[in-house]
């Protein structure tokens, strides 16, 4: 134990040697002998007159052995734990536990041993009586301090990182622990602050508690003391579980909120300290949240013609005339020196004040509008730009024909504040006029506000890149906007429009833009970033007479390319070669929005030169860290395969292998996703022409799926290109018929285990959704040939019962988005037109009649036009004629 002290001791020298050696030799003790290395660190941290520097030394060395970023490997690490000897286990955990409370120095290194610990010991039900040791040490009258403040540490470590679901059977010991940590008899602000560290952890797992009436009412009195601490910290973190409790609980808390919340709330609002007045506003967010939400779930619910499990209280509403004067007070503290990216009271008041609007919606208006019309026009700069700001805050939520005349009489002074003479003002204007642009269209578009609010852009256009920046989101919000009121007037065949608005001035607008992507300072606030974003936008939304300046911007952006390419040899710094590859990324994003815009006759034309601009990116990211930049390129591909056509085969044998590269580049998601995105494309362009190709390129897919550490949000999309490889190479995919088939079985077992787990719920959707794709185009690949059934058809037809199966598991498991209705729809047509009258049986079942029912309601114009497609088609089978 003194050699393992000594090298411990070395982990922290000044010389740098001696800490890569101690820690060599400290990899070699564990791999070596494991169980020894973790019983004498143990002993080291249990040791009082050790050094502090040393035991938190061995606390940290025996917490890693647990601990991994790395889902994979921290699975390695519980398993190795696991197998250690009981005996050594139980020594090692004697150990951590004894160490609590004899630690001078904080927080506590042995509470994060006792945790990870307990987190790899508690789902497996071993270690039980940890929690019973830790609630006992906080509520035993003879503990110190400090060991009340570890054991709670412990707790709130635990609570933090273990699956709720573990915890949930002793909610009642953990809260038994924390409540009695957080009276406000405990003289001691570390333990209090302890306690409601852990109390914020363990809320997810509290929800039976929540639910009886004495044990909330203990809770909730024990927090709404601990925001009257004179400790900020105890207060703002008492505070965070309101907040939390509030997005949880809503629905206990009537009780509370006229007695206390409401006074706790207000009055933290108003705090001189920044991280109270925080948690105060916060607080309100979280209440508009939860009342948008649940007046979405009663529209819904009503629409369903079923009453909603829960119901808005309306406490927004009610507190309004409260909480506006000082969240406009709070806008007007801010600073011209504050940080883009540092949040603070001012910031929170302006999202506070949106979520009030979409709340309460027209409520707000009055309420508002004379902080507005009296400090617009302020002589003190704060309070004009919280005038600004509370205006551009109110714009969504309220009746637009409501809001209209009151744009129309702010819109000269907003004009004239983008000349304000402080930066602060100028910026918030900038960004007032976007929301402005984005929410009431006919109002900007109108020649009279046009005239002068155009020059104004240009100016405010070349100011600071904070300016400049909100500028541009300006700019596409108009554009956007001019772009959709030429359309409601009309559109040729293409859809598109002859003119806007906005015709005489794109020219100068794109040129403007181009200039500030330039600019010495775009780097600055994003600026680059924006003005390049705001072309393409630009772009997209262009009619048919500026066609000719899209056409002489694809060349400026392939000069720019050509340039950029020729650099990149002379960067030095990694801030450079950041933001080249930035660069890289919005000029392939920006060839994207031209190639679309681009008329079928000029696409040949440019397309080389695109595509060799894109090939020498591709060149320049192979095996560097520019996943990023190979993203975008990829897109910028499957973009130009899009609008060439069949014509992209010449360019296919250069192109393959940065193709294939993305598809083994399993470690960079978004690369994957993009080349499996390529591959569908070149299906759907080259058609047969692909088949020779397709070998490698379904080896490759098959294997993302085998590759259980892939993404798993790159899965669905290799599934569903499964069709498009059958629809474009049609009875020569039965080659890979059988792999695929397994694949998509084992796909469509997927299950929703936890409907509260949305990202599960999306992705199983989205998987489900990618097999109908996949089994709708190898249906419709095989179909029949001149009258008569293919031979492959006949082979498809033995996986019907799986496809049908599937279906109806979906259909008997209840709520389907839209889309999913479509895609099953889809598949029942194209089966029944394929199969005919051999298929009633599987298709007249009532689950998958009922599919078609929903999807004949479906808000989808998809789904209902699918659906209705699918059911005239089995009409049309049970017929006399048919």
């Amino acid at each position: 134990m003194a050699e393992l002290q000594q090298i411990l001791e070395k982990t922290i020298s000044d010389n740098p040697d001696d800490q890569r050696l101690a820690l060599q030799y400290l990899e070699q003790a564990k791999d070596q002998n494991f169980p020894e290395f973790v019983r004498q660190l143990s002993e080291v941290l249990r040791t009082a007159t050790s050094a502090d520097f040393v035991r938190q030394a061995a606390g940290l060395q025996l917490k890693n052995v647990l601990a991994s970023k790395d889902e994979s490997l921290k699975a390695q690490l519980l398993e190795r734990w696991l197998h250690l000897p009981r005996d050594i286990r139980t020594y090692v955990k004697e150990n951590v536990i004894a160490t609590l409370g004899t630690e001078s120095k904080r927080p506590s290194i042995a509470a994060g041993c006792v945790a990870s610990i307990a987190c790899a010991e508690l789902p497996v039900t071993e270690w039980p009586e940890v929690i019973s040791i830790l609630m006992q040490n906080v509520t035993n009258e003879n503990s110190s301090e400090l060991l009340k403040e570890s054991s709670l540490e412990a707790l709130g470590y635990i609570c933090f990182d273990i699956n709720p679901a573990v915890l949930e059977s002793r909610a009642n010991e953990i809260l038994t622990g924390i409540v009695h940590g957080m009276k406000k008899q405990e003289p001691s602000n570390h333990v209090r602050l302890a306690a409601a560290n852990a109390l914020f952890n363990s809320l997810e797992f509290t929800r039976s508690n929540f639910s009886n009436d004495n044990e909330r009412h203990v809770i909730m009195q024990v927090v709404c003391e601990a925001t009257q601490s004179p400790e900020t910290q105890v207060k703002v973190l008492a505070l965070q579980c309101l907040v939390r409790i509030m997005s949880l609980y809503y629905q206990y808390m009537e009780h509370y909120m006229g007695p206390a919340l409401f006074a706790i709330t207000i009055d933290a609002m108003k705090s001189s300290a920044d991280d109270v007045a925080l948690q105060g506003i916060e607080f309100w967010s979280n209440v508009c949240e939860e009342e948008i939400a649940l007046t979405v779930e009663a529209e819904e619910a009503e629409e369903q013609g079923r009453t909603p499990e829960q119901v808005s209280r309306h406490y927004a509403k009610g507190a309004l005339t409260h909480l506006v004067p000082i969240l406009t007070e709070a806008l007007a503290k801010q600073e011209d020196t504050d940080d883009d990216d540092e949040w603070n009271p001012a910031k929170a008041a302006g999202v506070c004040l949106m979520l009030l609007a979409q709340c309460t919606m027209d409520d707000v208006v009055p309420v508002i509008l004379p902080f507005i019309t009296e400090h617009i026009a302020d002589t003190n700069w704060r309070y004009r730009d919280a005038a600004i700001m509370a205006f551009g805050s109110i714009l969504d939520g309220p009746d637009q024909q409501k809001l209209k005349p009151l744009v129309l009489q702010a819109l000269p002074m907003l004009i004239q504040a983008l000349s304000d003479p402080q930066m602060v003002v100028r910026d918030t204007a900038a960004w007032c006029i976007g929301k402005v642009c984005d929410s009431c269209q006919d109002v900007v578009v109108m020649p009279e506000i046009l005239q002068p609010l155009l020059p104004a852009l240009s100016v405010a256009l070349q100011q600071e890149p904070r300016v400049a920046s909100n500028v541009c989101w300006a700019i596409s919000s108009l554009a956007s906007a001019a772009y959709e009121m030429a359309v409601q007037q009309g559109t040729d065949n293409t859809g598109q429009p002859e003119t806007y608005i906005l015709s005489q001035c794109f020219e100068a607008m794109v040129t403007e833009l181009m200039k500030a992507t330039d600019r010495a300072d775009a780097h600055v606030s994003n600026l680059r970033i924006a003005a390049y974003e705001t072309l393409m936008e630009l772009i997209k939304n262009s009619p048919k007479d500026c066609y000719p300046v899209v056409q002489h911007t694809t060349l400026i952006i392939l000069k720019k390319l050509e340039q950029l390419l020729t650099i990149e040899s002379t960067l030095q710094t990694s801030s450079d070669k950041s933001q080249f590859r930035d660069l890289q990324s919005l000029l392939c994003a920006t060839l994207q929005s031209v190639l679309r815009k681009m008329r079928p006759e000029d696409t040949p034309v440019i397309g080389g030169a695109i595509m060799q601009g894109l090939l020498q990116i591709m060149n320049r990211c192979s095996g560097k860290e520019s996943g990023g930049v190979m993203e975008d390129a990829l897109m910028a591909v499957s973009t130009l395969i899009e609008a060439l056509s069949n014509g992209f085969q010449a360019f296919l044998p250069e192109f393959k292998p940065y193709m294939i590269a993305g598809l083994k580049n399993h470690d960079e998601a978004q690369v994957c996703s993009a080349a499996v995105g390529v591959v569908g494309d070149l299906c759907r362009a080259l058609e047969v022409n692909v088949a020779p190709h397709l070998d490698e390129i379904m080896q490759l897919m098959i294997e993302i799926l085998h590759d259980n550490k892939m993404d798993r949000n790159v899965k669905p999309l290799v599934l569903s290109s499964f069709g498009d490889v059958a629809l474009a190479i049609g009875p020569a995919f039965m080659r890979y018929f059988e792999p695929v088939m397994n694949m998509l079985q084992h796909a469509a077992l997927a299950k929703i285990d936890n409907q509260e787990d949305y990202d599960l719920v999306d992705y199983v959707h989205q998987l489900r959704e990618s097999c109908l794709e996949a089994y709708t185009g190898i249906v419709q690949g095989m179909k029949v040939q001149n009258g008569v059934m293919s031979k492959e058809l006949e082979m498809v037809r033995m996986h019907l019962p799986n496809m049908f199966g599937f279906m109806e598991a979906m259909a008997v498991e209840g709520h389907m988005p839209d889309s999913l209705l479509a895609a099953c729809a889809g598949l029942v047509g194209d089966v029944v037109s394929a199969y005919g009258v051999s298929v009633l049986p599987l298709v007249e079942k009532e689950s998958i009649l009922n599919l078609l029912g929903k999807g004949r309601r479906a808000k989808s114009a998809k789904a209902k036009s699918l659906a209705t497609w699918a059911t005239k088609e089995i009409r049309k089978l049970k017929s006399p004629a048919a």
